[in-house]
């Protein structure tokens, strides 16, 4: 079968114990991602800063004074949590650090299986405790709907993506974070968000350009880029 090796994003944004909330937020909304992994500097993953954590920082923060009865029920060490989370500043103070992840070797069903049982958007991908990926919802559901994933990638799909993604990974107008490649019989599917027709033109001849691809299938949604006002 495919595994999560075959389905990952191999460019993934992620930010160190250290990194300000404010710097995460931004860094969510300028990628259009709901959460980066928090790594240290052997890339070993430390947790998670999800949309959800920052917004339970900012719910937190204005929140007044707990009842007793909320004081009772919580305890301590859950008080404690609590106050961390509303007053933290960095990344380690506010992330998530029981982190489910699967192994590059993973089937993708199996995969599947992980996101649907812990209610998760994604899931990070290890290879001997480093992070080497990410799968998301939206990358199963890409896969799902050009591939059949009962059966594994054949030899020439699995050369052309990793030749594909090694190309585009060099080149800094390719933003892969936001992009899913999937490889079906030598046709290649281009999912995700580009930021211009530029972009999408560059990406096409990019793909079309590999040795044994037969099509490229563009499925992109053009997203221009955010502009912030301070």
């Amino acid at each position: 079968m495919l595994t999560a090796a075959d389905v990952m994003t191999r460019a993934v944004i992620t930010v160190r114990p250290e990194t300000s909330i404010h710097e995460i937020a931004k860094l969510l909304c300028d990628h259009h991602i709901s959460g980066v992994p928090v790594i240290d500097d052997e890339e070993r993953l430390l947790g998670i800063v999800s949309e959800g954590d920052l917004i339970g920082h900012a719910q937190l923060a204005g929140e007044q004074r707990r009842s007793w009865w909320q004081t009772f029920l919580n305890g301590p060490t859950v008080l404690a949590q609590h106050y961390a989370k509303s007053h933290g500043r960095t990344a380690s103070d506010v992330m998530t650090d029981e982190v489910v992840a699967v192994l590059e070797t993973t089937s993708v069903a199996d995969t599947a299986r992980t996101l649907e049982q812990h209610r998760i958007k994604r899931v990070p991908v290890l290879r001997n405790g480093r992070l080497v990926g990410i799968v998301t919802r939206s990358n199963l559901l890409q896969v799902l709907a050009t591939t059949d994933v009962s059966k594994p990638m054949n030899v020439a799909d699995r050369i052309i993506r990793e030749r594909l993604n090694d190309e585009l990974e060099g080149q800094p107008w390719a933003y892969l974070l936001s992009k899913n490649i999937v490889i079906e019989n030598g046709v290649v599917h281009l999912f995700g968000i580009v930021q211009s027709d530029e972009e999408r033109h560059a990406l096409r001849l990019a793909a079309e350009n590999q040795a044994g691809v037969k099509a490229v299938e563009d499925h992109l949604s053009v997203v221009p880029p955010v502009s912030y006002v301070f």
